[in-house]
């Protein structure tokens, strides 16, 4: 997700890799990831996700994202759709006005970003920078994603579309378009929890991801 790092998945992880090989990473720019001065953009960050594929020599995988990751996967089934089985895309828009305006002013959201700094700090190779990665890809949400109903409706990679009952930024009318999109997706609504689902009730949140890839 967009400012996170891999050790948001901690839980899930735990529990997928006693049958699953499971990997994580960090985005361009986020966690313990480098960055470049290079523009941001949902297709820059996919193409990275796939050369991490390829460098471990794994064809094909199914995709957890969430937010920012949940986008990066609905790129990697349009453009790669041969890489993946499944995608779980949790809390991703198509559009920006997919984006609830009203997010930069939700208290959680904010403790999260808040969070995120500090994260930041520990676990960046450049601690210093956060206000400077945050205006780097503050650039790419503000005209990104943008796709066409078109070619969302083209992606033919199995998909759930997923989403939080109390979702603090992705408004609940655009994740049901998305998932009325694609065909075949299953609409997934995570009961009592918000964008933040997998730190909230990160059980319910695995056995759904189970549900999903293992079918």
């Amino acid at each position: 997700g967009g400012l996170g790092n891999a050790d948001i998945w901690s839980n899930q992880v735990a529990d997928l890799m006693k049958d699953h090989l499971v990997i994580v990473a960090d985005s361009r720019g986020h966690g313990r990831s480098t960055r470049t001065e290079e523009p941001f953009g949902y297709d820059l960050m996919a193409s990275d996700y796939l050369a991490l594929l390829d460098y471990l020599k794994i064809d094909k995988v199914d995709l957890v994202g969430w937010s920012d990751g949940g986008i990066i996967g609905l790129d990697i089934a349009m453009s790669h759709p041969e890489r993946l089985d499944h995608l779980f895309a949790q809390a991703a828009n198509i559009t920006t006005d997919g984006v609830d305006p009203k997010v930069g002013e939700n208290a959680v959201f904010s403790a999260y970003i808040e969070r995120m700094a500090g994260d930041y700090v520990k676990l960046s190779p450049t601690p210093d920078q956060f206000d400077s990665f945050v205006a780097q890809i503050s650039g790419m949400w503000a005209s990104q994603p943008n796709w066409s109903d078109d070619q969302v409706k083209a992606i033919t990679v199995p998909t759930a579309v997923v989403t939080g009952e109390y979702d603090e930024a992705v408004l609940r009318a655009h994740t049901e378009k998305i998932a009325s999109l694609i065909p075949g997706a299953k609409l997934v609504i995570l009961p009592q929890v918000s964008h933040f689902a997998m730190l909230q009730a990160p059980e319910e949140y695995t056995a759904a991801v189970r549900a999903f890839i293992d079918n």
